[in-house]
């Protein structure tokens, strides 16, 4: 088994439970997908599967400013606006699932900046 499939594996049976719990209390989920390069992060509803508030390095990279920067400082930024977004749409409290990414680096760090902003995670 290599990596990949390590990491799916891990995902969808966490995210077996994360769904679970999730529609029972009415919590939304904080999902968090990080590639090489970005990282990405959204607020999904916990009945319907709808996104609420989403956010991603991508929208960072047209300012030239953030082009030096760290890749986890870059995911507190993406940390803070999913968290402005998500109280906008009047969600205060999700439940992080990581899509199967250890919790440490750039999903540490998105994931820290979002309770920082208000965000329950």
């Amino acid at each position: 088994m290599n990596k990949i499939d390590a990491r799916i594996r891990r995902s969808v049976k966490s995210r077996a439970k994360i769904k679970l719990a999730g529609i029972e209390k009415g919590v939304a989920r904080l999902t968090i997908h990080r590639s090489l390069s970005h990282i990405y992060a959204q607020i999904i509803a916990p009945v319907g599967g709808k996104v609420l508030a989403q956010a991603s390095t991508l929208e960072l990279r047209a300012d030239q400013s953030f082009s030096e920067h760290k890749k986890a400082d870059k995911a507190k930024v993406v940390g803070k606006l999913v968290a402005e977004r998500a109280k906008q749409a009047g969600v205060t409290r999700a439940i992080c699932d990581r899509s199967g990414f250890k919790f440490h680096g750039r999903v540490a760090a998105l994931v820290e900046a979002a309770r920082e902003n208000g965000l329950t995670v």
